[in-house]
């Protein structure tokens, strides 16, 4: 993609516009607010992806190490891939395939919980940043919880 066109929204969904607006904009932020997913955000397709974003975000800062490249990969991985699965949801071909969809993003707020725990205990100065993305992903996993449980009435 051509370097003038980056910034361009032109055949954008208005969704992807308003996440790429979010991931773009970053005045009136410091590194901490920009690190920090949106507590009232309601649109999920936008909140799992700038839990992603913050999950990216927070890994750069990980200091590499033997210990720490696995986690900082395993972290990413699931981390970005709620906000990918539910995507996925969203253009599900069944209420089956929704379910199951559904099922795999809950899974994965649970992994990654658990890589940002061990991130904690491997740098032990990132575990507030790990606990209030801890927080959000325990959400996220409530969420999509509930969301099982209303598709299965």
């Amino acid at each position: 993609m051509p370097n003038d066109e980056i910034g361009s929204t032109e055949g954008m969904t208005n969704d992807e516009i308003r996440i790429h607006e979010s991931m773009t904009n970053d005045e009136g932020t410091n590194d901490e607010t920009k690190d920090q997913p949106e507590r009232q955000e309601y649109d999920l397709e936008i909140r799992t992806a700038k839990f992603g974003a913050s999950i990216i975000r927070f890994a750069k800062r990980i200091p590499v190490n033997q210990v720490t490249h696995s986690l900082i990969d395993q972290l990413v991985r699931s981390g970005t891939s709620v906000g990918a699965n539910y995507v996925e949801a969203n253009n599900a071909e069944s209420r089956k395939d929704f379910h199951h969809k559904i099922g795999i993003c809950r899974k994965e707020a649970r992994e990654t919980m658990h890589w940002l725990r061990m991130v904690a205990v491997a740098e032990t100065g990132l575990q507030d940043k790990a606990q209030s993305l801890c927080q959000e992903a325990r959400e996220l996993n409530l969420i999509f919880s509930a969301i099982r449980r209303k598709k299965d009435d």
